[in-house]
């Protein structure tokens, strides 16, 4: 056999893929060069390589041997998502929109503030969800993201912050996994990415300032506490399950009293008896804004230890939803406050870039066809209000 056909052969040959060390947590990088026939320290300099100094060229990492640089270069690699864009709201807000693998895009917000900097993050291309209020939902729904695309977003906004510089100053200070998604129907990678957000040899975020924010996936969520002890956020927006199973469809399957007692468990189970619940409760106008929801609200809560943040609704093309006025808003708060809860209102951020919460969309192959019967809905208002 000539050698140019021997070469031709093995060109034929289906290429082993690559593993992407981007995603793989300090216990799954330990155990893959244990599996390589490597000492398991080599998973701390990995980590540190490209989470603190935002390096992904093996070649480049200066403590590694030349032989172990050269089979990483051969089994392994760092790959990133694909930011096409990044836009800068007139406040300061960043979104970025990313590409994955398959070609969907998916969207990351930033939001500076005084003495923080949060990001916004996704861990699904779409939401398997359809909450009625949210943008997201629409865009139906693709696949969930892998570890690497979930914490690769973290990277991204490092490296555009220059935070991998020596003695660089922190521009993200907290992570929200509130972008596109339900983060607990992703489980696995969605812990995995949030356990390298917390190494400390990798970004060193306290658990106090990465926060997961569910919608109710109450049998992932009694899971959560035996493996992370992140802080909680709870996406309510109504206070009775008959308006709840209308704005998230989620409740017919795991009513409020469920997921309530679900998240109390949670916060049982956390080293620290301080901890609070984050309530998210978005407020729309005439729909759950009346003074008795409210009081409602107040007395479904009454065993939980929280903290509840009202969330003026943020408009989006055939939504039906209108924004809460400052009038029922501050009643809302009141009534609680009185109670004695601990009531905050998030500032609205980003909207003229629609890169608030809720606005995320993103660009997302469906396999759901909900993207294509939102958009033939939409069509359908259309001449009509025309027409008025």
């Amino acid at each position: 056999m000539s050698q140019e056909l021997a070469d031709t052969m093995l060109d034929d040959q289906p290429q082993k893929e690559k593993i992407n060390l981007l995603g793989l947590s300090a216990s799954r990088l330990s155990e893959f060069f244990e599996e390589i026939g490597e000492k398991k320290f080599r998973a701390t300099q990995i980590i540190k390589w490209i989470h603190q100094e935002g390096e992904c060229d093996f070649q480049k990492m200066t403590n590694l041997s030349k032989d172990l640089r050269n089979k990483l270069h051969e089994i392994a690699e760092i790959k990133l998502p694909e930011v096409v864009s990044c836009q800068e709201s007139v406040d300061g807000t960043c979104k970025w929109l990313i590409r994955v693998d398959g070609g969907s895009c998916i969207e990351m917000v930033y939001i500076p503030e005084r003495e923080r900097g949060t990001l916004c993050v996704s861990s699904q291309i779409g939401c398997a969800l359809d909450c009625s209020f949210c943008a997201t939902g629409k865009q139906g729904f693709n696949r969930d993201l892998t570890s690497a695309e979930i914490i690769g977003q973290l990277w991204i906004a490092a490296d555009s912050f220059d935070q991998f510089s020596p003695k660089a100053k922190r521009r993200v200070s907290n992570v929200v996994m509130m972008g596109m998604g339900e983060p607990l129907m992703n489980f696995d990678n969605v812990v995995d990415a949030m356990s390298i957000m917390l190494e400390d040899n990798a970004y060193g975020l306290s658990k106090r300032r990465v926060t997961l924010s569910t919608s109710g996936v109450v049998p992932e969520l009694d899971k959560l506490g035996d493996v992370s002890d992140v802080s909680l956020a709870i996406s309510l927006h109504a206070p009775n399950d008959e308006l709840r199973n209308e704005l998230v469809p989620i409740n017919r399957k795991y009513p409020l009293a469920t997921f309530i007692q679900s998240a109390k468990n949670y916060i049982e189970k956390m080293p620290d008896n301080r901890r609070k619940v984050t309530v998210e409760y978005t407020l729309m106008d005439q729909v759950n804004d009346r003074s008795i929801h409210a009081r409602e609200l107040a007395v479904l809560l009454k065993d939980l230890p929280c903290k509840i943040n009202l969330i003026p609704f943020n408009p989006f093309a055939g939504s039906g939803y209108k924004t809460v006025t400052n009038t029922a808003l501050n009643r809302f708060r009141d009534i609680l406050m009185a109670e004695g809860y601990t009531v905050t209102v998030r500032t609205t951020r980003g909207d003229d870039i629609a890169a608030a919460c809720g606005q995320l969309a993103g660009e997302v192959n469906d396999r759901t066809k909900r993207q294509e019967r939102y958009k033939k809905k939409l069509n359908d208002i259309q001449p009509l209000n025309i027409m008025e």
